[in-house]
């Protein structure tokens, strides 16, 4: 097998034993400071296995002299000499014959855990509850939906649409795994990240008067005005709310952004809605925006957790798709 440089000879074996002298006593502290760590038993199995230090070092990616560090570093650490090199090729001491043994046992016990943290991964990852309020849930999650199918085919997706307050409760009571809000604020037990930005913007059907002002409208007269809202507990109406400082009149309340939409197209009055849903109506002149001065409705649409717990496999994913 050619020469190869000597691990262990008389001189490396009465270093090893003295080492095993200098060790020091007893078996406190931790474990893992007394035995090799897996990397290390790996390469002890593969030179008992193919009988060279040189192949084993190949077949397990490494460069040989690190394999010879590796090895010398594995004996300091247990005080005894483990493998013999020799120009025929490298051969176990009786000790690392031993040594082998017991690390086989641990390789095959690490191999178990290995697959067994795979299948919870996979159990895992077979599915992804998403819950998010009504603007993002109908005209943003849908396209990142069918992004997030192309790369994972196999996971299996369902959606819970709800206010933001909804949507809090479910991932603090463990119904969602990842959620989306539209609020000026983060629900308490909750971390996020903004992934977008939004504006609310004011829309009447073409025949409200409002349609034929040539003026923006004075912040005074839309708090004053009695408007298609969505339900308290909406991002959308917490931003109506606060940017009107709670004066916001309700003419009728509705729970989805459709149906305020529709509501605003068949002539019920004026409504406060995202400009992410209203582009088709304006483009068709089903409705009109009308500008509002003295007053900002924009806000962040944002991704949210459970306080602690950053979204991992498919909800990771799902998240980074958001900032594509």
């Amino acid at each position: 097998m050619g020469s190869e440089e000597s691990v262990t000879s008389a001189g490396g074996a009465a270093g090893a034993a003295g080492a095993e002298e200098q060790r020091p006593g007893g078996g406190g502290g931790s474990i893992a400071h007394r035995v090799p760590d897996l990397g290390a038993l790996e390469l002890l199995l593969a030179v008992a296995r193919l009988g060279s230090l040189g192949a084993a070092a190949r077949e397990l990616g490494i460069t040989q002299p690190a394999a010879s560090s590796r090895v010398r570093s594995m004996e300091r650490q247990l005080g005894v000499a483990l493998v013999d090199r020799s120009p025929r090729g490298s051969r176990l001491t009786d000790a690392g014959a031993l040594v082998t043994d017991w690390a086989r046992r641990i390789v095959e016990a690490a191999q178990a855990f290995d697959a067994g943290a795979q299948a919870l991964r996979d159990r895992r990852d077979s599915r992804l509850r998403v819950a998010a309020s009504m603007t993002i849930a109908e005209y943003l999650l849908p396209g990142w939906l069918l992004a997030l199918r192309a790369g994972r085919p196999d996971t299996a997706v369902s959606l819970l649409a709800g206010n933001s307050a909804a949507v809090a409760e479910r991932l603090l009571t463990g119904e969602a795994d990842l959620g989306f809000v539209e609020g000026l604020t983060v629900p308490p037990g909750l971390d996020s990240a903004v992934i977008a930005h939004d504006h609310l913007i004011v829309v009447v059907a073409p025949a409200h008067p409002w349609a034929r002002r040539r003026r923006p409208l004075p912040a005074s007269e839309l708090a004053s005005t009695p408007l298609i809202l969505r339900e308290e507990g909406s991002g959308t109406r917490q931003v109506l709310d606060t940017a009107l400082g709670g004066l916001a009149r309700p003419l009728i309340e509705l729970s989805s952004t459709t149906a305020v939409k529709a509501a605003a197209v068949s002539g019920a009055g004026p409504a406060v809605l995202s400009e992410l849903a209203v582009g088709d109506e304006l483009a068709l002149r089903r409705l009109v925006d009308i500008p509002v001065e003295g007053v900002s409705l924009a806000r962040d649409l944002r991704a949210v957790w459970p306080t602690g717990h950053r979204p991992t496999g498919p909800a990771r994913e799902l998240l980074t798709l958001t900032r594509g």
